[in-house]
């Protein structure tokens, strides 16, 4: 066994920090240099030094983080993209064709939702938005025409739970494939490949990064077969992330398990000041018992993550008010920084699903909650609801 494939065996902290690189064996750089160039020099015609070539097909940097990312998922291979978008994209022209049908879910992320119902739709791929639930999802293949089935978990922005077991059993025995978009828990806490989906995408943006300085996608698979076909468009369609992109991304993943304890730490801080609000009319969060999705989340799940959504009383008004008035938290777009963030999903991140099946609740507020000091959000949230 190779000491990559030791350290891919070992400790979800140990992968993290050490999977997809060895020291430079030159200089013994411990961590990757950004290697910004757009080519590279061959060995004679069609000799290539180490499979570089051309920056857009491979980029050393860019290895580094496909490798890592892979380990960390327990995939077989990985992809780094220019955005979650992007990524999302090359999954539907790598793996369907014009005339197939995805089964799509109905609170999903305004901007996936765009890109099939505004741009794959145009392309001859049509979809039908269920919720998570396994007969649901059942009954809305299409016997010969679902070659996708394609669901997050926890859902942005209501934090729906789906049963990525039991929904790759579905999927597979009608011959379609399972993606799950694994950004809101990250690799940290769920690994879906381990529970038979076969393809999982990620914006890297989130809690990948963790910082928010930098935007990117990924996709991690298992089957080698699926992964021809993504290298395929990855490089064809050309999408890639950039060397420092990448940089950035592996960065953030090496600090991921510490990170994402603390905010779930926090998480649970807020949810417990939030359930007792008289002002909240209702929280959403996987790690409350009465959540319909707890025991699958338990199942699934390390902890329950750092997103919340809440609705409140006095309608929008009052969901704005509270948005407006926030301080520690910013008022802005995005997740899984180390900052907190609050939005108003209808007015904000899902404004593209307005007037449609997938139209979330106007007085809907949701956070990502970061990892400040805990009780200085509380207390910011606190004001913000008075």
């Amino acid at each position: 066994m190779s000491e990559q494939q030791h350290r891919n065996k070992s400790g979800f902290e140990t992968r993290a920090i050490h999977a997809g690189y060895e020291p430079d064996p030159r200089t013994g750089s411990v961590i990757p240099p950004i290697y910004a160039t757009s080519t590279y020099k061959q060995d004679g015609v069609g000799g290539l030094r180490g499979g570089y070539e051309y920056s857009r097909s491979a980029n050393p940097t860019r290895t580094a983080l496909e490798g890592n990312i892979a380990a960390l998922e327990e995939g077989e291979r990985g992809f780094a993209f220019a955005s979650g978008l992007a990524a999302e994209d090359t999954i539907v022209r790598s793996v369907l064709a014009p005339g197939d049908h995805v089964v799509f879910p109905n609170d999903a992320y305004g901007g996936t939702f765009r890109l099939f119902d505004k741009v794959q739709k145009l392309w001859g791929v049509d979809y039908t938005p269920v919720g998570h639930a396994v007969e649901t999802v059942r009954a809305a293949i299409q016997p010969g025409h679902t070659k996708l089935v394609w669901v997050e978990t926890p859902t942005n922005p209501l934090l729906g739970i789906a049963d990525i077991e039991a929904l790759a059993a579905v999927a597979h025995e009608a011959g379609a494939l399972l993606v799950v978009d694994n950004t809101f828990a990250s690799p940290y806490l769920q690994q879906p490949l381990t529970l038979g989906a076969d393809i999982v995408v990620h914006s890297t943006t989130k809690y990948c990064g963790g910082h928010s300085d930098v935007v990117g996608g990924a996709v991690v698979v298992r089957d080698l077969e699926i992964a021809e076909k993504i290298a395929f468009h990855h490089n064809a369609m050309g999408a890639v992330a950039g060397p420092f992109d990448a940089w950035l991304t592996l960065r953030g993943l090496k600090t991921l398990a510490l990170r994402m304890e603390r905010h779930c730490d926090n998480a649970e801080k807020v949810v417990e000041f939030l359930t007792a609000h008289p002002g909240v009319t209702k929280v959403y969060y996987p790690g409350l018992p009465e959540h319909p999705g707890h025991e699958i989340a338990a199942r699934q799940m390390r902890r329950f993550g750092g997103m919340v959504s809440f609705q409140v009383a006095g309608g929008e008004a009052q969901a704005l008010h509270v948005c407006e008035r926030a301080e520690v938290f910013t008022l802005g777009e995005s997740l899984g920084g180390v900052e907190s963030l609050i939005e108003h999903p209808g007015r904000m991140t899902h404004a593209s699903v307005t007037g449609t099946d997938l139209e979330v609740p106007s007085d809907l507020v949701r956070l990502s909650v970061g990892i400040e000091t805990a009780e200085d959000l509380v207390a910011d949230l606190d004001r913000a609801l008075g």
